[in-house]
């Protein structure tokens, strides 16, 4: 076929204090359309995002060294509304998108788990590879270092939770917000983290969502990250306040998320976009559901 797209969920990661390991799809997508040019030597076109074309060309490498084939040439197109710099997972649906696409044409030598391990490398974590490509709640295991995949432990995420995500209009790249990042922390906070983590991921693998309620606490990154986003740490409390079950820090942000019951969903909302507003941050809400699909690759367009 001379055309594939490939539609790719959005996700938040660390989901408080599994970081660089738990990610969840969201039903937010992008979608990345590669179209085939013959010409020999032609390169692919690249949009105005510089930051784009440096990811596609790290993800045709990355195809070649992995499996052997050329990469033909190609033009490519990304649309949708995962949101650039947010903490959602925006630079995944891209890599992912053109790599699932290259797959496609090379008739699948990579399976989804070596897209994972694939997209880990690049990443340097797996959190949103492994919901990206995978759907759901992902339990995301790495070897000696966190870009090296070992494996996923999936669940799928019901209906009647909702994630209330509100972005203020600020930009954060991931690898400017690791800076901020301790070299160190105290035997106490990783004990905390760690029961954190664990007691997020028991409830939400056993449907006892109720026991979510004051389960997220975060000593790794959050403590770190969340003074240099005005209003973010206000906004997850109020978020809670208003009937969230829990709250974290999406990804490295500046999105921040409230966990909820889809009834408490618009209030959560509300009161999350308030609190922004009380500093005087402009920021956009989005009401999700969880993605259990992953990415769905289609020959010709989506």
């Amino acid at each position: 076929m001379s055309s594939v797209s490939v539609r790719v969920p959005g996700s938040t990661s660390n989901c408080g204090a599994g970081f660089d390991t738990l990610g969840l799809a969201l039903q937010i997508y992008n979608t990345v359309t590669l179209e085939r040019v013959e010409a020999s030597g032609a390169h692919p076109v690249t949009p105005a995002d510089g930051r784009a074309a440096d990811l596609v060309t790290e993800v045709m490498q990355t195809f070649a060294a992995r499996t052997g084939r050329a990469v033909p040439g190609f033009t490519y197109q990304i649309t949708g509304d995962v949101p650039p710099a947010r903490g959602l997972g925006s630079s995944v649906t891209v890599l992912a998108g053109v790599l699932a696409g290259l797959n496609h044409w090379a008739g699948e030598p990579m399976s989804r788990e070596d897209l994972v391990s694939a997209l880990t490398a690049i990443e340097g974590h797996p959190d949103n590879a492994a919901a990206g490509v995978l759907g759901g709640f992902c339990v995301a295991r790495c070897g000696e270092t966190p870009a090296e995949y070992a494996g996923t432990v999936r669940i799928e995420i019901p209906s009647e939770l909702c994630f209330v995500v509100v972005s203020p209009v600020t930009e954060i790249a991931t690898k400017a917000s690791r800076g901020v990042l301790p070299t160190r922390i105290s035997h106490l906070d990783a004990v905390r983290s760690v029961n954190s983590a664990a007691c997020l991921t028991a409830a939400l693998a056993t449907g006892e969502f109720e026991k979510l309620r004051g389960a997220v606490g975060d000593f790794l990154h959050e403590p770190y990250r969340l003074p240099g986003i005005t209003g973010a740490r206000e906004a997850i409390d109020a978020g809670v306040t208003a009937g969230a079950y829990t709250g974290w820090l999406s990804g490295s942000g500046s999105s921040v998320l409230g966990l909820a019951p889809t009834g408490n969903a618009e209030a959560v909302s509300a009161a999350m976009s308030a609190a922004f507003a009380a500093v005087g941050v402009e920021s956009d809400a989005r009401l999700l559901i969880a993605d259990n699909a992953g990415l769905v690759v289609r020959a010709g367009a989506l």
